[in-house]
């Protein structure tokens, strides 16, 4: 099983990306999570962009934003697929004491890692942006992907009932973990299930909650499915 090396760490934060087909939304993301971090954070963040070897070229966007974006790294998967498994590819090779994870398609405010990050630094293992607390919502979801989501949810219940009680969106995918919490700790990603891997494997005490509104994603189409 793959883990995360305990260190270095000569960054504050690593944001993880993984993305597949997002070309037409990963320029208009980088730059926007860029600003943000940047305002609060400068030079002590990365942004490393895990891409599947997309065949819309999303690695190629990436690569040409990188002179312009120093705090952007790509890494081009060839040989493997799936969202859990870039994300922690992600972190192997990330400098951060804190490890995030973010969707690229731009329906994760990329704000939101500013509140997640206070909480980080306030003594959290672990901070995650729900759509389910004050402040959150799913957006114009349709009935169908809010069928889809909330059957997800309770099957993560189901495999992980422990954690019923300490997440209320155990489904997403932004969030910031301490790398300590999760150092040499065995990972077996599948699919999706990157928070309920670290939640059922990493060391894990205070975990919080931040509110999120999920946004509209601007190009492209969904990656749920049944």
């Amino acid at each position: 099983m793959p883990s995360v090396p305990a260190g270095p760490t000569d960054l504050l934060f690593s944001l993880v990306v993984p993305t597949y087909n997002e070309r037409a939304n990963i320029e208009a993301f980088l730059r926007r999570t860029c600003a943000v971090l940047s305002r609060e954070y400068p030079e002590k963040y990365e942004v490393l962009v895990v891409d599947d070897d997309s065949p819309d070229g999303t690695w190629e966007a990436v690569a040409a934003l990188q002179g312009e974006l120093p705090a952007v790294q790509l890494i081009r998967r060839q040989q493997e697929r799936g969202l859990a498994t870039a994300v922690i590819c992600g972190w192997q090779q990330a400098r951060g004491a804190l490890l995030g994870a973010i969707d690229g398609d731009g329906q994760h405010p990329p704000e939101t890692l500013l509140a997640l990050l206070t909480k980080m630094q306030e003594g959290a293992d672990l901070a995650v942006g729900s759509r389910y607390v004050g402040g959150g919502s799913t957006g114009d979801w349709s009935a169908l992907r809010l069928f889809l989501s909330a059957g997800a949810m309770r099957l993560a219940l189901l495999w992980i009932p422990e954690i019923s009680g300490r997440l209320s969106d155990p489904m997403s995918g932004l969030f910031v973990v301490r790398r300590a919490a999760i150092a040499d700790c065995p990972l077996s990603p599948v699919g999706y299930k990157i928070l309920l891997e670290v939640m059922g494997r990493g060391r894990i005490e205070r975990v919080t909650e931040v509110g999120f509104a999920f946004d509209r994603r601007q190009a492209g189409h969904s990656k749920v499915t049944w």
